[in-house]
């Protein structure tokens, strides 16, 4: 086999991984200038409520939506496969277990990815290219602490409020589907859901829709505050933000699970 006709294939090789650990340095590098400015006055507390309620508030009708669905479709998915065991009795605590344990938190986690890391990717994004960026360091303003560290800071503390809500919004959903079939009582529901729920399955959750709510801010700014290639380089920020942070999502989700299991069992 021809040697040259080889060398363009080895170059892009090379090239695509001499970029791929430029990149985990340069987001490495991001990451520890978030830990640093976020542990620095001042502090931009009525930027950090701001994004809080754009975060938060924003999102919960879609959430709302979303979380009541997932609850009525996995309910009435479950029913007829313990229906062939005689177990449909064992469904509350079933649903309790998924929907607190794994369905909440990556339900919520996807949507804010979808919503606020492209929003986050677009808007620093645009704010790049149009040089906003550069007109606040002029300015004598800090725009890594001023629009990085509060974002990051409002996903960080409101996606974990969003997976409660989430999950009691499913768990209503549930509960709808489960009485109108069953008739069970909402005392019964409540008891049966949480029955096999302990300090190890809520602390779990918390876990990891805390790294999921930071993974959505630092990749959703990150993205956008390294925004190249003018208006296009915007778009291709916001969709490569939600691609990436869904991916990690992923990640860290099976790296939780994988450390939690042990503590399940105990």
């Amino acid at each position: 086999m021809d040697t040259t006709s080889n060398q363009p294939a080895k170059y892009f090789i090379s090239k695509g991984i001499d970029e791929f650990f430029i990149g985990i340095y340069d987001i490495s590098r991001f990451i520890g200038q978030f830990f640093k400015e976020a542990a620095t006055p001042p502090f931009e507390y009525q930027e950090v409520v701001k994004q809080c309620y754009k975060v938060g508030y924003k999102s919960l009708s879609l959430i709302t939506l979303t979380a009541f669905i997932t609850g009525i479709v996995f309910t009435d998915h479950s029913r007829p496969a313990l229906a062939d065991f005689g177990a449909t009795s064992w469904l509350p605590s079933m649903i309790g277990i998924a929907i607190i344990k794994a369905l909440a938190p990556l339900i919520t986690a996807l949507i804010c990815a979808g919503k606020v890391g492209s929003q986050l990717g677009a808007e620093l994004g645009s704010m790049k290219v149009t040089e906003q960026i550069d007109a606040m360091e002029v300015s004598a303003i800090d725009p890594y602490k001023y629009l990085v560290v509060t974002r990051v800071l409002a996903t960080t503390f409101m996606v974990p409020i969003l997976t409660l809500y989430s999950a009691f919004i499913g768990l209503l959903g549930s509960f709808l589907d489960v009485h109108g079939k069953d008739q069970t009582s909402l005392t019964v529901f409540i008891h049966d859901a949480f029955f096999k729920i302990g300090y190890a399955e809520i602390t779990s959750t918390l876990v990891r829709s805390i790294l999921f709510g930071f993974t959505i801010g630092i990749i959703g700014c990150y993205k956008g505050f390294t925004t190249t290639e003018g208006t296009e380089g915007v778009g291709k920020a916001a969709n490569s933000s939600v691609v990436i942070i869904m991916f990690l999502v992923f990640i860290e989700e099976m790296v939780i699970v994988k450390f939690f299991n042990p503590l399940y069992m105990q």
